[in-house]
């Protein structure tokens, strides 16, 4: 069993056991050491956000003292759902591993499948633009900003 893949396996069995969200660990690596770890706390925070590798990766960037993890290999127990593989692109985390794929998530109760088959058609009913020509000032408020500052 690959080393990394164990430590998001033993990551994943301490939340479960104490209880606080589903079966889901991940570490993140970079040259070869344990950077960030974190498990499904979905119960525990009450919040649905925080999935185990979103945990990992906040810990990644305190670890490593920045947003940009690139360089970075993720390891998780369950396949990442659209909404951890979006944080996943975000940090530049170039490699990802993962045990378990949606099929198996799915038999275990949890409803992954019908975030992939969220359609442009569903999209549009329940997204709508506003107030956009304020919000492009905003934007350009920021860029002028940013041009001046180094994030």
């Amino acid at each position: 069993m690959n080393e990394y893949m164990k430590a998001a396996i033993e990551e994943a069995e301490k939340g479960i056991h104490a209880g606080e969200g589903g079966p889901f660990g991940c570490v993140i690596v970079k040259d070869g050491a344990i950077v960030g770890k974190g498990h499904n706390e979905v119960v525990k925070r009450k919040d649905p956000t925080c999935h185990g590798e979103i945990m990992a990766i906040h810990e990644a960037c305190r670890s490593l003292d920045s947003f940009d993890l690139s360089g970075c290999e993720l390891y998780t127990t369950g396949e990442p759902c659209p909404m951890c593989m979006g944080a996943i692109l975000w940090a530049n985390i170039g490699k990802v591993y993962y045990g378990c794929n949606i099929a198996d998530t799915e038999e275990i109760g949890f409803r992954d499948k019908v975030f992939y088959e969220f359609s442009d058609e569903k999209k549009a009913r329940m997204v709508q633009e506003m107030d956009r020509a304020e919000c492009q000032k905003l934007y350009r408020d920021y860029r002028n900003i940013a041009e001046k500052t180094s994030y």
